[in-house]
């Protein structure tokens, strides 16, 4: 496509109004719902992975990790969930990009260049419905804890732990959306979310108090976001310090939306 050709189309993008891009985005969850119908092999990882990740923490590290908590296994259920629920949005985060990056390679977005809607409905309706998968997600994780041991105390405290997760996933989003369009295939998208997200998670007082790891892996995990969303989480669910972790949270999620945001929507209409 030739560069006036590309002016002239973010020229007609800009016209569309508001409540078209509404329409349009709405049209788009919708077209993306019917195909995980059609397809539920998609919702293996959201359904799967809380179930696989909570017996396998909890059965397997329980007993050990539980033990420097004070309280044997069911100590570690109460310190694990929250956890994972704040890992779930970022798990979720890399299904977004890796699912965007096959829209192109298989012509979905050439369909969408030949219509009338506004490029940005298309992301929009993307994390639209990663969201649901992330809502479908945890309350599968939540139930396995139940059934677990995990007791839920604060019903406000767990709502509000389920909006500050979706909002830090929603940010991660944009940065595997950018990585859908820059990447070549979905394998590289997968390969490189992998090796960002290992060091974030096991970094991180997910899955073990920061405490017992070394000095210098401590540092890193004071300044993780997941570390911050984790303990926020837990502070929120199962009572203890909120303030500064949920505070650190939001700013990490406002930073990386401003940054990656901007960044995800110049790439895709630079492509499309």
């Amino acid at each position: 496509m030739s560069a006036t050709a590309v002016t002239t189309e973010l020229r007609a993008d800009t016209r569309i109004t508001l409540r078209a891009h509404i329409r349009h985005t709405g049209a788009l969850v919708r077209r993306n719902l019917l195909w995980i119908r059609q397809d539920p092999e998609s919702m293996f990882d959201a359904v799967l992975f809380p179930i696989v990740f909570t017996l396998l923490f909890v059965y397997v590290f329980g007993g050990s990790i539980g033990q420097s908590l004070g309280g044997g296994q069911d100590a570690y259920v109460q310190y694990i969930v929250p956890g994972l629920m704040a890992m779930m949005g970022m798990s979720m985060a890399q299904g977004v990009g890796t699912g965007f990056n096959q829209d192109f390679n298989t012509g979905v977005m050439d369909r969408f260049r030949s219509l009338p809607i506004g490029r940005g409905s298309v992301l929009f309706a993307k994390i639209s419905v990663e969201m649901v998968r992330m809502l479908i997600a945890t309350t599968i994780l939540l139930v396995v804890g139940v059934l677990v041991g995990f007791d839920i105390t604060h019903w406000p405290g767990l709502f509000a732990a389920m909006g500050l997760s979706a909002v830090f996933g929603s940010a991660l989003m944009w940065v595997f959306l950018t990585l859908g369009v820059v990447m070549k295939n979905a394998q590289s998208v997968q390969a490189m979310g992998f090796l960002v997200l290992m060091p974030l998670q096991f970094g991180s007082s997910i899955f073990a108090p920061p405490q017992s790891m070394p000095g210098w892996l401590q540092n890193f995990t004071e300044y993780n976001p997941l570390s911050a969303l984790a303990d926020a989480a837990r502070g929120l669910m199962v009572g203890g310090p909120v303030a500064h972790d949920l505070w650190m949270t939001l700013a990490w999620s406002v930073g990386i939306t401003a940054v990656m945001a901007p960044v995800a929507i110049h790439k895709f209409r630079t492509k499309t």
